[in-house]
């Protein structure tokens, strides 16, 4: 009776380790991401700090790989929160970067979450999932939220629209209604903060990183990056905006792209320098 008891009781135990580890593996949802149906809807706020132009760069560096290219995307620009300050004008480089394939929240808000709608709809009726790298704030998603909710009743957006934010900041600047409605009714992922090195995420703000022209052979990517650069220095900490301390050394902050590589599980990547070595070419 006693070996019996034992035996019991080894196998509750393994049992309860089990599925404790694939509870811890199923809330990190990293790497998760089905290429043939899911979508990602990278998302940038533009405002003020000019680090996003990098990542449009980075994600662009990262698309052109043969192992992401056939990724079903959709950039948006302009989708910031109640932070003040000036826009940093981003059309051109996402032209460049995404020929079409981007929505202008900035200029329409309205006319960009039925844009970004279509897109959603189409993924949901072909049973994939929508995954919002949210290098920004969450107030256009919850307009976004609200209105699948109303479209799309009989959906549970709470288990198909996963949302991934890296940045305190990120949250502090969203209206707190709204921060509160996308927790709720979405699956909210905050990871590690992605300008930091060795926490959980890649670390993409390098301020002496300066040698992606000698990685990259690709002449539209050296174009794509060169604008972004170009663009950040017109712009950075001009005219109130947000001082970039890292873009005004010289080098690189694409920190807002370990969202995207947290969805893709790409999370081992360490720093700007590993960034390039993998996807320069």
């Amino acid at each position: 009776m006693k070996s019996k008891t034992l035996l019991f009781i080894a196998i509750v135990t393994i049992f309860m380790s089990f599925r404790s580890n694939a509870m811890d593996n199923r809330s990190s949802k990293t790497g998760n991401f089905n290429i043939e149906k899911d979508l990602l809807v990278a998302q940038f706020d533009c405002k003020t700090d000019v680090d996003d132009l990098h990542t449009v760069a980075a994600l662009a560096t990262l698309l052109s790989d043969s192992k992401f290219s056939k990724i079903h995307y959709h950039a948006v620009a302009g989708t910031y929160g109640i932070q003040e300050g000036l826009y940093v004008p981003p059309n051109d480089l996402f032209q460049l970067a995404f020929g079409d394939n981007w929505t202008d929240a900035h200029e329409n808000i309205k006319g960009a979450v039925e844009q970004v709608k279509f897109f959603i709809k189409a993924t949901l009726a072909n049973q994939g999932d929508i995954w919002i790298a949210e290098a920004g704030q969450s107030d256009f998603t919850a307009e976004l939220i609200k209105t699948i909710q109303a479209d799309f009743p009989e959906i549970c957006i709470s288990q198909r629209i996963h949302v991934v934010q890296h940045s305190d900041w990120n949250e502090e600047s969203t209206s707190p209604e709204n921060l509160q409605f996308v927790k709720k009714n979405t699956d909210y992922q905050k990871i590690p903060d992605g300008n930091a090195i060795g926490n959980g995420t890649p670390g993409f703000r390098s301020p002496e990183y300066t040698q992606w022209k000698d990685k990259i052979a690709n002449p539209k990517l050296i174009k794509i990056w060169q604008l972004a650069i170009d663009l950040s220095n017109k712009y950075n900490g001009k005219e109130g905006r947000y001082n970039n301390e890292a873009i005004s050394a010289g080098g690189l902050d694409f920190s807002d792209l370990s969202e995207v590589c947290w969805i893709l599980g790409l999370q081992d990547i360490k720093d700007s320098e590993h960034f390039f070595n993998l996807f320069s070419n």
